[in-house]
């Protein structure tokens, strides 16, 4: 049974960094692609990054290049997003999701977390 589980968020300053963390299970991340999304309210979800399985290339959107990193613990089957120099644009609720082929558009992933909520303000 394919699960994922995100953890992590919380409630940071402007400027401040969080790492939020997607465990996988019932499958292996060494030939998935787990990709990051986030959805704030009265918006529609938008892709974040997403990182290969079989050769770990990353994607990041324009809006978080240079502050979020996206990596891989195989041997924890766990992937993470590390988020420095957040915004309050940032706050949104996150997802991780899994998809066969490495691309930042929702609807070519299949399953997806329940979400943690990540909220920017002062």
């Amino acid at each position: 049974q394919v699960q994922l589980e995100e953890s992590g968020g919380g409630l940071v300053q402007p400027g401040g960094s969080l790492r939020l963390s997607c465990a996988a299970s019932g499958f292996s991340l060494d030939y998935s692609v787990i990709g990051w999304f986030r959805q704030a309210p009265g918006k529609e979800r938008e892709g974040v990054s997403c990182i290969s399985g079989r050769d770990s290339s990353t994607t990041y959107a324009d809006s978080v290049k240079g502050r979020f990193t996206i990596s891989r613990d195989n041997a924890k089957n766990t992937v993470y997003l590390q988020m420095n120099r957040l915004k309050p644009e940032d706050t949104a609720v996150y997802y991780c999701a899994t998809a066969r082929t490495a691309t930042l558009d929702p609807q070519q992933y299949g399953y997806w977390g329940q979400g943690t909520q990540v909220t920017v303000s002062s």
